[in-house]
């Protein structure tokens, strides 16, 4: 349990230090990604990027495992 705990920390820190360069592909203002802007508050549901991202990992976990598998 503690590894697991740790590699999700791992997969934070990383993703946190790559966001500037997600944020510049584009990824949360994609087609179909809703942002409701208001005087002060700024909501953004990334619908879209959400499934890309979900479709992206999925793909790789299989190839992983197709590769582990071997």
């Amino acid at each position: 349990m503690a590894r697991i705990l740790i590699l999700i920390g791992i997969l934070f820190i990383l993703a946190g230090l790559l966001w500037p360069l997600i944020a510049r592909s584009g990824l949360g203002r994609l087609p179909g990604d809703i942002v409701i802007e208001r005087e002060n508050v700024t909501l953004y549901i990334p619908v879209t990027s959400a499934i890309l991202v979900s479709v992206v990992l999925s793909v790789l976990v299989a190839v992983l495992r197709a590769l582990m598998g071997r």
